[in-house]
């Protein structure tokens, strides 16, 4: 049975933990119930914690200044004070995560479509933008996977996240008890991941994992794990996968009689005309490699990226990154 990392995830109280939204409502998304068994979350309501309480008369922000102001219309209350003390003691006593979901379009966490007035009067035009604490997070943790429950329908976009999500969790793990050869097992296991993400950043990550400089242990984490977040950030074009699929073949193909190679480097054609997905052609893979017990495809973590249990198409994506 697979092992992996049990991730820790920031996520809004609102998605199926509390009834704390401005009317005593809660959204319960099926995402974040699905996530749950698998994840530590770290569950939070900005407007909750400085005291607004529920229900509660709706917030919305106000661009002033070219600053953003926390108002509530019904009361007259200005409450940005007391969301920048939050924020500020929040981020400032939060201990290393792996990722966020954040409530889609609130005007504390939306990460986007966030209505911003340009007055406090009540009837006046808006813009749309970040919320104060999505912004925050953005910020602060912007190189991690920051995603909302609205965007994570998406099948491309869910898989995305939970792949970045799952490398972070691992490398963070890794780091609790760090050291030259831990790094070379994680880079090892995880080459073709990085591969379908950027070739020539993959070979840069490989060059500060051999450490020709000798430089300190500390610096080598440090710059391998800045450029990893950087080179994970964005999804992998169908190309490149392509070539990562044409590259772990070759360490099975002499197995193969001509039909069953064929039969193969077909697929991969099917899929560069999007009538197979990818899933199709690595689960392929990894029964090759199975069947031919070659250890080191079976060491990739782009054979299994995250849990099983997290896998469902049923959704709105059906394109793929071009």
């Amino acid at each position: 049975m697979e092992s992996f990392p049990q991730p820790r995830v920031v996520v809004s109280k609102c998605l199926g933990f509390e009834h704390c939204r401005y009317d005593g409502s809660v959204i319960n998304d099926p995402f974040v119930a699905m996530l749950e068994p698998h994840v530590d979350f770290i569950k939070v309501c900005p407007e909750k914690e400085i005291g607004l309480g529920v229900p509660r008369s709706p917030i919305r922000l106000v661009q002033e200044n070219k600053h953003k102001r926390v108002f509530q219309p019904a009361t007259g209350k200005d409450v940005t004070d007391e969301m920048a003390r939050f924020i500020d003691d929040f981020l400032g006593n939060l201990e290393p995560v792996d990722g966020f979901i954040l409530k889609h379009r609130s005007p504390s966490c939306g990460l986007g479509s966030v209505k911003i007035y340009y007055g406090f009067e009540e009837k006046v035009n808006h813009f749309r933008g970040k919320g104060m604490f999505g912004e925050a997070i953005l910020q602060s943790h912007g190189s991690l996977p920051v995603e909302d429950e609205g965007r994570l329908r998406n099948f491309s976009i869910r898989e995305h996240f939970l792949t970045r999500l799952y490398t972070m969790a691992a490398f963070r793990e890794f780091k609790q008890n760090p050291s030259m050869k831990g790094l070379v097992n994680f880079h090892t296991n995880n080459k073709m991941l990085f591969m379908a993400h950027n070739q020539n950043t993959m070979k840069e990550l490989g060059r500060i994992t051999a450490n020709h400089e000798q430089h300190p242990l500390e610096k080598v984490i440090g710059s391998y794990e800045v450029l990893m977040r950087k080179m994970l950030a964005s999804m992998p074009r169908f190309t490149s996968w392509i070539n990562v699929l044409q590259h772990a073949f070759g360490f099975i193909s002499d197995g193969l009689n001509s039909e069953e190679k064929n039969f193969f480097l077909n697929s991969v054609e099917e899929y560069r005309d999007e009538r197979i997905p990818l899933s199709t052609l690595i689960k392929l893979l990894k029964s090759y490699a199975l069947r031919f017990n070659q250890e080191y495809l079976l060491r990739q973590t782009f054979l299994n990226p995250f849990p099983l249990d997290l896998v469902q198409i049923t959704d709105s994506g059906k394109g793929r990154n071009m």
